[in-house]
């Protein structure tokens, strides 16, 4: 019986001692869980904000990927080969008209006409009668002939060879022998004169033929074996001749031009990325290079047109106009990407203001002011339309430094409400155009250099074709022949600009 008391007793004892670490071990399980509950919620949330950030990261590149030439200021060249031909380029920004393909009505046309003076004539009498069969001679022609004219190309000539001989004179008073002096830039035994040398220039700058194709053009038209030294040494004195007047049109658009266009692009000079300035009115051209993007010069006066890089608005004293082709486009792609509603009715408020100004333009009276203040307040409604819906969708995540990051849509709204007066600027300054398309024409020819030579290998040539081109573009727009401008002296061209 002692037995098995004891053996009750310590049974009883053990399921006391267990009853009592119970609570104990409860409370150490309770931790652990309670730990990893923790820890998973910390994953969770991890997971969570990544793929937040995923989301918002794929969604950023589908829109890259949806960005084209119509919706961002990408070139057509970009679009790539997939792109679908028709309905891509009838989908540009100009939208559908009701008027039939070609000419308009009141359009002048041109066409090929008839000359008073050819330089051959070449008469044709038949051989035989068409009835009879008898034969025809030149002195059986009766009426009037009948007379076609046929413009061609004569056939090219070698170049004209001119021997400049300097001959001495005896002096019978004092007998001093005197020879007379070379003309001006008949410098070597042999040379090429000056007419060959803008040829050269005309075709390297205004049609970016590279030296090889330019050696082999002149060889296969008229006989000219020229070297890249040679042309490269053309190119520079030339460069040098007309730096002064690309100086005096600098000057003259950067202090007296009222409107002036700005732009810039990026040039590949000695393997690095540098940066070509167009400054340019609808009569003139500047040119430049530059290092620095930012390096958008001083002196500046009156009002700026460009497409709101944050460089421009450092200038002091001046006032800015937008360019609406580039916010036309960002709209587009909200539109067509984003699908937001208020994005489209602002691009028809701005094509509808585009075409009351071409009709007051043509009209010669400026804009009412009823109508100014409808479009006006309209605008703001439709921006604020859009700032409005950009506050109610859920916040994006924090950038790398930590800095607030907005959608596209809600950093144009912001934009477009905080420069709204030079975005309508053109509504009351009928000299301020709709566009910034000037600049961008002046500067895509210069694309198409780099995308022909590839580079510049010296910074001298890329400021020397700055200076040529600055040259061949103001005369273009002078409507003076080019290669004839370059002929004519820089102070005797600059003395006739329009400006």
């Amino acid at each position: 019986m002692s037995r098995r008391r004891a053996a009750r007793g310590s049974e009883d004892q053990r399921r006391a001692d267990q009853r009592a670490t119970v609570p104990e071990q409860r409370a150490v399980d309770y931790q652990e869980l309670q730990a990893a509950f923790n820890a998973l919620q910390a994953t969770n949330a991890a997971l969570q904000a990544e793929n937040a950030r995923l989301l918002e990261r794929v969604s950023e590149l589908e829109r890259r990927l949806g960005l084209d030439s119509t919706t961002s200021s990408k070139p057509p060249s970009s679009d790539g080969p997939r792109k679908p031909p028709a309905r891509r380029r009838t989908s540009s920004l100009r939208g559908k008209s009701k008027r039939k393909p070609g000419g308009q009505k009141g359009h002048k046309g041109t066409t090929l006409q008839r000359t008073d003076q050819p330089h051959q004539v070449q008469n044709h009498w038949p051989q035989q009668c068409s009835d009879c069969g008898a034969p025809l001679e030149a002195a059986d022609a009766t009426g009037q002939p009948v007379a076609r004219q046929v413009f061609d190309l004569p056939e090219p000539q070698p170049p004209e060879v001119t021997e400049h001989r300097a001959h001495a004179c005896h002096c019978a008073q004092c007998g001093s022998t005197t020879r007379a002096e070379f003309p001006e830039g008949v410098q070597g035994p042999v040379q090429y004169g000056p007419r060959l040398a803008a040829v050269v220039v005309y075709l390297q700058c205004a049609h970016f033929l590279p030296e090889r194709r330019l050696a082999q053009w002149l060889q296969d038209l008229f006989g000219v074996s020229l070297c890249a030294a040679t042309a490269a040494r053309m190119t520079r004195t030339l460069a040098d001749r007309w730096q002064g007047f690309t100086e005096q049109v600098h000057a003259w658009i950067r202090t007296s031009a009222p409107v002036k266009h700005l732009d810039e692009t990026g040039y590949r000079i000695r393997g690095r990325t540098q940066w070509l300035h167009v400054l340019s009115t609808p009569l003139l051209t500047f040119y430049r290079t530059s290092a620095k993007r930012s390096a958008v010069g001083r002196g500046l006066v009156g009002c700026l047109v460009h497409d709101c890089w944050q460089s421009y608005f450092r200038v002091p004293g001046v006032v800015h106009a937008l360019c609406n082709a580039h916010i036309l486009r960002e709209l587009q792609a909200l539109v067509k990407i984003d699908q937001e509603d208020w994005a489209g009715r602002l691009q028809r408020l701005l094509r509808r203001a585009a075409r009351a100004v071409r009709m007051a333009k043509r009209l010669g009276v400026p804009l009412p002011d009823s109508l100014l203040e409808r479009i006006r307040k309209r605008y703001e409604r439709l921006v604020q339309e859009g700032l409005d819906y950009h506050r109610g969708l859920e916040p994006l995540a924090r950038g790398r430094r930590g800095r607030k990051k907005r959608r596209p849509g809600h950093n144009l709204a912001l934009r477009l409400r905080d420069r709204q007066a030079d975005v309508l600027r053109f509504l009351t300054d009928f000299a301020v155009p709709f566009t910034n398309n000037l600049a961008e024409q002046d500067l895509r020819m210069m694309k198409l250099r780099m995308k022909i030579s590839g580079c510049f290998r010296t910074e001298q040539g890329a400021r020397d074709f700055a200076t040529l081109r600055s040259v061949l573009s103001t005369a273009r727009k002078q409507g003076r022949h080019a290669i004839e401008a370059l002929l004519t002296p820089p102070d005797e061209l600059f003395a006739s600009l329009k400006f």
